[in-house]
């Protein structure tokens, strides 16, 4: 079954346009969904929308939206209002400007969507458009209202076609110093570094997305599947522990390397060590002497 188209218009670039579909490239659908149900029954459970000091249910035709105020209250807006400042979609992709390729902070990024020709004719068009972001290493930015509001759009090439991958406005990212600024700034140089260097290239590779399972997807696919089944449940697997806490021990297993060598204890004199041999000696079961 061929994919359903989530909006189409046009990529608009100056007087050039091609007519385009935006399609899905990443969705939930396929996870297992678990439905809420009366325990007593079986039956299925709807939520339902209720006055939070009477408890009674409003039906949708008494539902409006509302600004909370500072005093407690709200500022009530009808439907016709928030309708009225809905922006109109012109069905374009109109592109704003070109950027160099990764110069855009992938913090800022929402959700991908294939972007594909639609219609006759377009393939060519599309195409030019295609190769010459290829060629130039430039991503483009341009804007549309997609889904009932005003959206950026990063339009770049993906193998045979384009990605476009909506973002998140600038007032919607949190500045990363809210976060970092407690991590102090230490240097880490010697044996540490190099060990977690060793570590990094003896774990290089490529990146393969169906390496990566969804563990708790796999766990509760065999949970139904024994449900159903009639067999008993899985038991799940402890974590395994980890048996250390010094950071350059555990860098040392990691690295597979060797514990560094102990240090040689000095020497002591003759007529020391024997006094310490002889207790030791000493100290042995009768029986674990006779037999030495």
């Amino acid at each position: 079954m061929a994919p359903r188209a989530q909006w189409k218009g046009f990529l608009k670039v100056g007087e050039l346009t091609c007519p385009v579909a935006l399609y899905t490239a990443a969705s939930t659908s396929d996870r297992i969904t678990l439905h809420t149900l009366n325990r007593e029954t079986g039956h299925r459970v709807r939520r339902q929308f209720v006055d939070e000091e009477s408890g009674e249910v409003v039906p949708p035709d008494d539902q409006v939206k509302g600004f909370p105020t500072d005093n407690g209250s709200y500022v009530i807006f009808q439907p016709e209002e928030i309708a009225a400042v809905m922006p109109e979609s012109q069905k374009t992709l109109d592109v704003e400007a070109f950027v160099p390729a990764g110069e855009v902070d992938r913090v800022f990024f929402d959700k991908p969507y294939f972007l594909a020709p639609s219609g006759p004719g377009a393939e060519e068009t599309y195409g030019l458009l295609r190769d010459c972001l290829e060629s130039k290493a430039v991503v483009a930015v341009a804007r549309a209202v997609l889904f009932r509001r005003v959206r950026t759009v990063l339009v770049q090439p993906f193998e045979l076609g384009l990605l476009a991958t909506t973002l998140n406005f600038d007032y919607e990212v949190r500045s990363a110093k809210e976060a970092f600024d407690g991590i102090p700034k230490l240097k880490i140089e010697g044996e540490m570094l190099e060990l977690a260097k060793h570590i990094i290239s003896t774990k290089s590779g490529e990146f393969d997305p169906a390496a990566f399972d969804d563990r708790y997807e796999n766990a509760l696919a065999d949970l139904v599947r024994a449900k159903l089944e009639g067999k008993p449940l899985p038991k799940p697997k402890a974590p395994p522990v980890t048996k250390t806490s010094d950071l350059m021990e555990a860098l040392r297993q990691s690295a597979g390397a060797a514990p560094p060598p102990r240090r040689t204890r000095t020497a002591r004199p003759p007529a020391e060590a024997k006094p310490r041999a002889a207790a030791k000696a000493a100290a042995r079961p009768a029986s674990r002497r006779k037999s030495a």
